[in-house]
This record gives structure tokens, sequence and C-alpha cells, in this order.
């Protein structure tokens, strides 16, 4: 019994030691599986679906506490309405959303409030799929939906966020009208769907466009927005569907406020893609000279000028497209260095025989004395070359024959490149390299079905950067060589101009952007390696 008494005495010691142990631990409760459940909608007030709608209040009750969430983006209201509404809670959590509506409704219409993904539960953030809410102040909800999907004009996948609109056509309705009043029915895509419905419509004529909005004002700026749009009326009830290429268009020509980037160097910049005539009206010495050129792949024209003095130099810049109409611009010295020479080769050392080869300048080129340039290859024979210089002045191309497994170094003696202020280059020396052709891959692509010429082809690498492009005016075998390993994407450019290169639409012109149409997969290129592909293009 003794014995017993002891036993049971140490047990009981060791649990609570055991026990003690435990509560001085430290750690979290495991709290058993995440919650995945979204939020549950119980009732609204009004109920959803209410006609004959006159309350200036909407409320909507759910089984747990909710939050919004990006609610400026995701929701969308139907009609839109002038001045938004009040929405509460904002930034806060509660199990009720209330809706208050300070704008005055339409009579006869019916609202739609869609709040995409924006209402999620407070723990875990678990999104209400699409919530929507519809009520209408007149005596039935119209019932009519219509579908689409919206597309980028050029790049291969449409940005997110894109507003699709319906203007009804009615004794009001111009083209003007999407530039100045949000429209009659609205959706939009958010951040990752492309394919778009509009519900609760009424039978009538209607204007499709889509537009990407920046300023989230429900109208089209052009030169802040892209645009889609349908250029035939759309007439609901309908079965078709649609499709919305946005694009951007080119802006109105106009002038941007011109600057001396250097003591030599005036920048002018336009808009509209066409350049401005300039005329110089300050009077300058004879002894002053100028040289203007476009600044290549930019809306900007370069003006290098020779020492003068000058308070400020007043100028007219003209649209070459409309006769009268004509800028006047003042442009102020500063104090700063001049511009000066700096060259550069392109490409830097690795090359490829499809390559151009060139020598860019900082400043225009007034002479090149080809005497001092001497090019040889790795065993220092001596290599033909010619050169040749570029339209804007900047680039003086290298021609030579390229060959595989050879080393090339070309050397620019001083004096070799003037430019227009006189200064010449000192001693200048390149060289590069061409490898072996079992480096590279090549793809050969062939063009069926629905082609029409001239087409644009063009190869680009895996951050859509360009690499090769080609000009076909009749069906050919497209043959890209030198291909370094890597991933490619591959499309077409349906020319319908023939100007060689892709072209943007106009809304009030009626005008689509010419089809881009990309091949669907990646390609995957290998060294020592010809891949054959046949690209077939669908009506």
């Amino acid at each position: 019994m003794k014995m017993l008494r002891k036993l049971t005495a140490a047990a009981f010691a060791f649990f609570l030691l055991a026990a003690l142990f435990q509560c001085g631990r430290r750690g979290s409760p495991s709290g058993g599986p995440k919650d995945e459940t979204p939020p549950v909608l119980l009732r609204a007030e009004p109920a959803n679906g209410t006609t004959g709608f006159q309350s200036t209040r909407i409320r909507l009750y759910f089984d747990e506490y909710v939050r919004l969430q990006d609610v400026q983006n995701q929701l969308i209201i139907s009609p839109p309405m002038k001045t938004p509404p009040l929405i509460t809670p904002m930034g806060g959590a509660s199990k009720v959303i209330q809706i208050d509506i300070k704008d005055t409704l339409r009579e006869n219409t019916t609202y739609t409030f869609n709040f995409g993904q924006s209402v999620v539960d407070h723990n875990e953030g678990n999104p209400y799929p699409l919530l929507t809410y519809v009520f209408s102040t007149g005596e039935y909800l119209d019932s009519l939906s219509l579908i689409g999907a919206v597309a980028d004009g050029f790049k291969r996948s449409p940005d997110p966020f894109i507003s699709v609109m319906l203007y009804e056509i009615d004794s009001a309705y111009t083209d003007s009208t999407i530039y100045q009043e949000p429209p009659y029915y609205l959706t939009n895509t958010l951040d990752s769907a492309v394919i778009f419905q509009l519900n609760n419509l009424k039978a009538g004529r209607y204007r499709l466009v889509a537009i990407q909005d920046e300023g989230k004002d429900n109208t089209f700026t052009p030169n802040a927005d892209k645009i889609g749009f349908v250029a035939d009326t759309i007439t609901l009830p309908t079965d078709s569907t649609y499709v919305l290429r946005l694009f951007r268009e080119i802006p109105d020509y106009g002038i941007r406020k011109p600057s001396f980037v250097a003591s030599n160097h005036i920048v002018f910049g336009f808009t509209g893609g066409r350049a401005p005539l300039l005329e110089r009206i300050t009077p300058l010495p004879d002894s002053v000279r100028t040289h203007v050129a476009r600044e290549r792949g930019k809306d900007s024209l370069n003006l290098w000028i020779t020492p003068f003095e000058a308070d400020s130099l007043l100028f007219v810049l003209q649209d070459p497209l409309r006769e009268g109409r004509r800028d006047t611009v003042t442009v102020k010295p500063i104090s700063s260095q001049p511009d000066t020479l700096r060259l550069s080769w392109v490409p830097g050392r690795n090359l490829v025989p499809v390559d151009s080869v060139y020598l860019e300048s900082t400043l225009p080129l007034a002479a090149v004395d080809t005497s001092r340039f001497r090019m040889v290859d790795q065993d220092t024979l001596p290599v033909p070359f010619a050169l040749r210089a570029d339209s804007l002045g900047r680039r003086v191309y290298l021609d030579f024959e390229k060959q595989a497994n050879r080393t090339y170094s070309l050397e620019l003696y001083p004096g070799a490149v003037t430019d227009f202020f006189g200064g010449t280059n000192d001693s200048l020396s390149n060289r590069w390299s061409i490898g072996s052709p079992a480096d590279y891959g090549t793809l050969r692509m062939t063009l069926q079905g629905a082609v029409t010429y001239p087409v644009v082809a063009e190869l680009t690498d895996d951050r859509d950067r360009l690499v090769r492009t080609e000009k076909l005016s009749s069906p050919k075998e497209l043959v890209f060589r030198w291909l370094e390993p890597g991933t490619y994407r591959f499309r077409l450019i349906l020319d319908a101009n023939g100007n060689g290169r892709w072209d943007t639409g106009s809304f009030l012109e009626k005008r689509q952007p010419e089809q881009v149409v990309y091949f669907p997969a990646p390609i995957e290129m290998r060294a020592n390696w010809e891949d054959r592909r046949t690209f077939t293009i669908q009506e």
C-alpha cells in the first residue's frame, strides 16, 4: 500500500511537470484548414432584380465580414453615372456593403452594378465571383445580351482593363459623342479576361467601341487611349459575336516647346508623325551655319548651329500638309557644353553574315575619308569594303563580304570622319567575329491559306524585340538563317497599302488597323538545326 502511494505520487509529479513544460513552450496553434470559401450574399435591400426602383440607398448583407479590394477599377456601373455613388466600407470590414446613389436615375432604365472581384472576405481575401446587382426604374428588367472579345491590333496579347461600350444611336448621337459623353451601356474585361459580355440590354441600334480608358472618365481621349470599334451598326437582339482590335491613333499634328539640349543643339518636338518645315526668323551672321535633320525613330527635329551670340532665336514651324498652319516659337540659348563627336560601331563585337554594320555618330557628318579606313582579316590580309552614308547624316554603313569562321578588324586613323562643326575622330578600332554555321539555326516558314500580298514577315525574340524582317509581294518560302539558339515568335503584317510597315487605324475615318497574325506557338531554335514550319492564315 505504501509502495502504491509512492508510485501514484511519482506519476502525478511526472504529469504535472510535463504539463508545466508544455505550458512553457512557445508555439502557434495549427488553426485548422485554410478558409477558401467565398462570402455569401444573404439578401439585398431593395431586392436584387427590383423593378420600379425609387430608392437612393442599396444595402447588401453577407454571411461574414467582407471588405472592398480595388473597387475603383473593378466596379462597373452600367449605364454610367455622372456622379459616382458613395460606397462603404472603404478600407474597413463589415457584413454590409452600402451604396448611396448621388445621381438622378434615368426613367425606364435597367441599371447593373458589377463588382467584379472586389468583394472579398476579410480574413483570407476570397472573392465573391462577379457579384452583380440589377434594378430597373421601369416596369421590367431589360434582358438582351451581347458577347464578344477584345484583341490588340498589333501586340500578341491585349492590355488589361479594357472598357467595352455601347452607345445608343438616336437623334442625339454623332461620331463625336464618344469623345464627350459616357456610353449607354458599359462593361470591362478587368485584369485577365479577353471575353466580354454586356447584359440587361434593351432592343435598339448601337455603336460598339472599346477603349483603354487611361483617364477613367468613360470617354475617348485620342492622345491617351487606345480604341477598337465595329464600323457597322449593332442591332439588338443579335446572335453575332464581335471582335474589337484596339489600336492607338496617330495623334493630331502639333508642336512641343523647343529647347537647347547643348549650346550647339536645339530639339524641336512635334506630334502627328509628320515633321514641320522649319524656318529661322532671327537674322544671323553669314558665318553661322545650321544643319537640320529628323531624329531617327522619334517625333523630333534636330538643329545644330555653329557658335553665335544672341539673346534668343525666333523660328516658324509650318505644317507641311496645311499651308495656313504656322507656329512661331522662341528659343533661348543656355549656358552648357556643346555636343561633341562620339563614334560607335553597331554591332559591337559578334556578327553574323546577315547583319548590317554601321558607324553611329552623335553629330551629323560632313565628310568621310575612305583612305583613312583599313580593314583586314585574322590573317592581316586586306578586306575590300565600301562605305555609304544614310540620309540623316549620322550613320556610315560598312559593306563587305562576311564569311563564317572569320575575324575582321577595322582601324580608323585620325581624320577618317569630319563632323558638321569641323571636328575629326581620334584613332578608333574594332574587331568582329563570325562564328560557325553549326552554332546557329535556320527557320523556314511557308505561308498558306488566306494570305493577301504584300505582307511583312517579322521574327521577334522572347522579349518581343524585332530580330528579322522580310517583305513579300508574292508567295515565297521565308528563310531566316543564322538564328541564335533561343525562343522566337513569328508574326505576319497584312500590308494592305503596300508601304512596308504596319499602319494604325482611325475611328472617324472608320479605318481599321492593318491586320497582324501571330503564329500560334513559340518557336524553339537550336544550334545546327533547321526547322520547317507552315503557317495557315484563316479567313
